[in-house]
C-alpha cells in the first residue's frame, strides 16, 4: 500500500466525482447557487488540504452545481456562536485557510466558472491555479460595496494574478466584470460561450495536464508557488478576519448587509 494512500471523505455540501487520475469537486447546494456556509468554507478546507497526502489524483476541477459556480455568502446563515475569543478568531480565519489550502494544493486544480464568482467564490476560482469561465458569467466582489473590507487573504492573490491596476479597480470599485473582462484581466485563463463549450474547454485544460509529466508539472507547480509566496514575508491577510470582524459591526456595513 502507498505510504501516501487516500479515501475520499463523506461530506455535506460537497460532491466528489473521481476520473482517473481526476478529481471532479462539486460545490453542492445548488438550490442557493452554491452560496457558501460555514460548513462549506469548512469541508473545502479539509478537502485540499487532505488531497496533498496523496498520488492518486494529478488534477482537481472545482465546479458548482446547477445555475452557478458561487454566488458569494449565505446570507440566511447568522455569524456561528463560539464558545470563546479564540473561537471566534478561528472561524473568522476559516476562508482565508480554505482560500490557501486549494492554493497549496498539491494537485493541480482547475475552476469551472459559469453564473456567478462572487466574494468568497471569486476567492475559492481564483485560489485554483488555472480558470476557465463562460462569457455570461459574473466575476465580482462586493465587499468594499457592502462597507468591509475584502478578507480570505484576496488581496495580495488578485494582485499577483492581475497586476496591482486592474486589482485596485477590482477590489475598490466592487466592479462587475464578465467572462470576456475576466481574461483580459487576469482572472480567467480561457472563456467559453456556455456550459457546453465551458465543459469541452476543461477537459482540453485537463487532458493536457495529464499528458505531461507529472513529476515535472508538480514541480514547475512548486517553483511557481514558491516564487509567489516571497510576498507572504510580510503577509497581512494574517488579519483578515479580525479586519472583516471589526468592520461588520459597523453603521455603514450593518445598513448595506441588508440591501444586497
Amino acid at each position: 500500500m502507498s505510504l501516501l494512500s487516500f479515501e475520499l471523505p463523506s461530506l455535506e455540501t460537497i460532491e466528489l466525482e473521481p476520473d482517473g487520475e481526476t478529481l471532479r469537486v462539486w460545490l453542492n447546494r445548488p438550490e442557493s447557487r452554491n452560496a457558501h456556509n460555514q460548513l462549506m468554507i469548512r469541508e473545502v478546507g479539509d478537502l485540499f488540504s487532505a488531497l496533498n497526502g496523496q498520488t492518486q489524483f494529478r488534477v482537481a476541477v472545482l465546479g458548482g452545481r446547477g445555475k452557478s459556480f458561487c454566488a458569494g455568502a449565505d446570507r440566511k446563515e447568522g455569524p456561528p456562536a463560539a464558545a470563546n475569543d479564540r473561537e471566534a478568531r478561528y472561524i473568522n480565519q476559516l476562508g482565508r485557510r480554505a482560500a490557501r489550502a486549494i492554493e497549496d494544493c498539491e494537485a493541480v486544480t482547475i475552476a469551472r466558472v459559469h453564473g456567478h464568482a462572487i466574494g468568497g467564490g471569486n476567492c475559492f476560482a481564483t485560489s485554483c491555479d488555472f480558470r476557465v469561465t463562460t462569457a455570461d458569467a459574473l466575476w465580482y466582489v462586493p465587499e468594499v460595496e457592502l462597507g468591509v473590507p475584502l478578507p480570505w487573504g484576496a488581496t495580495p492573490r488578485l494582485i499577483a494574478e492581475m497586476g496591482m491596476s486592474r486589482a485596485r479597480q477590482f477590489v475598490m470599485t466592487s466592479e462587475r466584470v464578465n467572462g470576456h473582462t475576466a481574461v483580459e484581466w487576469g482572472l480567467a485563463h480561457e472563456v467559453c460561450d456556455g456550459e457546453e463549450e465551458l465543459d469541452a474547454a476543461v477537459e482540453r485544460w485537463v487532458a493536457r495536464l495529464l499528458d505531461l509529466p507529472s513529476l515535472s508539472v508538480q514541480m514547475a507547480k512548486h517553483q511557481l508557488r514558491g516564487y509567489a509566496q516571497l510576498t507572504r514575508l510580510g503577509d497581512l491577510s494574517e488579519f483578515d478576519g479580525d479586519a472583516s470582524a471589526r468592520s461588520i459591526t459597523s453603521e455603514d456595513a450593518q445598513a448595506r448587509f441588508g440591501t444586497f
